[in-house]
């Protein structure tokens, strides 16, 4: 596919913007519309031409050679409406299908784009049926119900006029007599499917979420002994999703017996009257006969509005829940300009940060600068700030007071996609996808060698675990990198983030679930690649303070303000929070040991 992305979609109502839509791919939706008034045209003719046939044949002047011209006319005629109608539907559901590529393009490029309020905000499981669903609702409006709707009408129209300008325009007055009762019903029915389309789609992204979560913590049921109550809850949102189908399957059903109610009555009225307009002589048997034909003709259309009407109410339905989520802007501007950025100073000034719907400030008033190359230590205990410090350096959320610069442009001016391919980053929980465990190193680097992947998994620890699966580094880690433990993923994700070579590197609390002795050979290596990238900044968070002994500089976050800052001697020799914590762990890590 295009890296371009196709045009927002944006319209409040879904009539506007399947009509922008098709302005966009008039060429293809003339054709279709042209193939389609072709088969209307020949289909309104066959009736016609029918009642001739009988009427000459009823007369005797049609035998031999004419009647078999005659009938051979008739099966030309239906061979080119079978062509046709392969030829358009080719061609507009083949246009239909793009709108809903554009439009799933377009809602991954959306969730892509936001930040973590965002997902606060929505859950996955719907959103996931934002993607199936409810786009495949919008699509079957824009390709299903079209064509309905204008084969339909065209067809309604093209033997209406037939029935009253070449037949008797009495017997089709007499034909439409049931049909405002039956536009009145469509009304009321319609009304009833979009309730319940909505309730519909509405509980599949409830089924759709609670099976998402249950597949995601399959472990954690199956620990806690969850499995019943689990099962109970999935049960029942099945049902409530079944319930709500039945419910809006049960509503569509209704057109069809309206359309035959109305076509019985109006069968039964024209012919009462073609009866007895035979009888005075005033129609032939030819005429009553192609009469009867359009008039079968005439069911097509019918169902056809209540198809569309249909279509068009659960297509609405899906819209109202799509069209916020794609019209949305993302929590985070990307309005930068400044594309290239290598290694550089960054600087903090007072910078603060409360989240969206809180009173009390993360961060307040942090200041502080990482030259390039060097090592910066942020430590502080449970709830200080640590991470909040993170997520604004990578622009998750805005700074609500201060401001960042780095290489003297102020983050904003950086454009995030350069902003985030120079900042490797690996946070506590780090995500695994359900490939090799090469592959999922080489992530930010798909032109990386066997050599270069290897060589990333050493520096963290990684090679000789590998090396012990029997696939080696051909090992599929699972959905999330489930078979491998907490600590191989975390070092699969540092050896990920060196491979990228990035500027900075972020260690966000990375090291948790390695032990004391790994930990400690990470850091070795990762001083040891100094010397290839002096200038690479390194930000390690951590709750172990041996982590950070070596940085160049550490700062000491609480209650989201920096409390201290210095290295590592300088701060034992301070004897606060640091010393305290120092001295605490040692003690923890001696009697460990012991």
């Amino acid at each position: 596919m295009s890296n371009t992305l196709p045009p927002r979609f944006d319209q409040p109502d879904l009539i506007r913007m399947v009509m922008s839509y098709m302005r966009r791919n008039a060429s293809a939706y003339a054709l279709s519309g042209g193939l389609l008034a072709a088969v209307a045209l020949i289909s309104a003719w066959i009736p016609r031409q029918v009642g001739h046939t009988v009427d000459a044949l009823v007369a005797g002047e049609l035998h031999g050679m004419a009647l078999l011209g005659a009938l051979a006319t008739l099966m030309g005629a239906g061979l080119a409406i079978y062509l046709m109608r392969v030829a358009w539907r080719i061609k507009l559901f083949g246009t239909a299908y793009r709108l809903g590529v554009q439009l799933r393009h377009r809602l991954f490029h959306c969730l892509t784009g936001h930040g973590p309020r965002f997902f606060q905000r929505h859950r996955t499981g719907d959103l996931m049926a934002l993607a199936t669903n409810d786009i495949d609702a919008v699509e079957m409006a824009a390709g299903e119900a079209f064509l309905a709707g204008f084969d339909g009408t065209l067809t309604l129209v093209v033997v209406v006029a037939m029935m009253s300008l070449g037949l008797d325009w009495r017997l089709t007055l007499i034909a439409l007599i049931p049909f405002p009762l039956m536009a009145l019903s469509f009304w009321w029915i319609s009304r009833r499917v979009h309730r319940a389309s909505r309730r519909s789609l509405n509980a599949f992204a409830r089924l759709n979420e609670q099976t998402q979560e249950t597949l995601a913590g399959v472990r954690t049921v199956r620990a806690t002994g969850l499995q019943r109550q689990t099962h109970q809850q999935f049960s029942t949102l099945a049902q409530q999703a079944a319930d709500a189908g039945f419910e809006e399957l049960r509503w569509e059903s209704a057109f069809e017996p309206a359309v035959g109610l109305t076509m019985s009555a109006a069968v039964a009225l024209v012919l009462g009257a073609g009866g007895y307009f035979l009888l005075r002589q005033e129609i032939t048997i030819g005429e009553l006969t192609a009469f009867t034909m359009y008039m079968s003709q005439l069911i097509w259309p019918m169902f056809a509005m209540g198809w569309v009407l249909s279509l068009i109410e659960r297509g609405r339905a899906g819209w109202e829940r799509l069209a916020p989520v794609l019209a949305g802007e993302p929590d985070i501007e990307d309005k930068g300009t400044v594309t290239q950025h290598d290694a550089a100073p960054l600087q903090l000034t007072q910078v603060g940060l409360t989240y969206p719907g809180q009173s009390t400030p993360a961060l307040q008033n942090v200041s502080l600068s990482l030259a390039p190359g060097q090592t910066l230590g942020i430590v502080g205990p449970t709830g200080a700030g640590k991470s909040s410090l993170i997520a604004l350096l990578l622009r998750h959320y805005p700074c609500t007071e201060g401001s960042i610069h780095w290489n003297g442009h102020a983050l904003p001016d950086i454009s995030l996609d350069t902003l985030r391919q120079a900042i490797a980053w690996v946070p506590q929980e780090p995500f695994l996808f359900s490939d090799t465990i090469a592959n999922n190193i080489a992530l930010a680097r798909a032109d990386a060698t066997p050599a270069q992947i290897e060589h990333a998994a050493r520096l963290a620890d990684m090679h000789d675990d590998i090396t012990g699966f029997a696939d080696g580094y051909a090992t599929v880690v699972g959905e999330r990198g489930v078979t491998l433990s907490g600590g191989q993923r975390q070092r699969v994700a540092i050896a990920r983030a060196l491979l990228a070579e990035a500027p900075l590197l972020i260690l966000d609390d990375a090291l948790s679930a390695v032990d004391t002795g790994t930990e400690t050979r990470i850091l070795a290596h990762l001083r040891a690649t100094r010397a290839a990238h002096p200038s690479r900044s390194t930000i390690i968070v951590s709750h172990r303070l041996s982590a950070v002994v070596d940085a160049d500089q550490i700062i000491v976050l609480h209650d989201g303000q920096l409390i201290a800052s210095g290295d590592h001697q300088s701060l034992l020799a301070d004897h606060g929070w640091y010393a305290e914590q120092w001295r605490y762990q040692q003690l923890e890590a001696s009697l460990d040991e012991g």
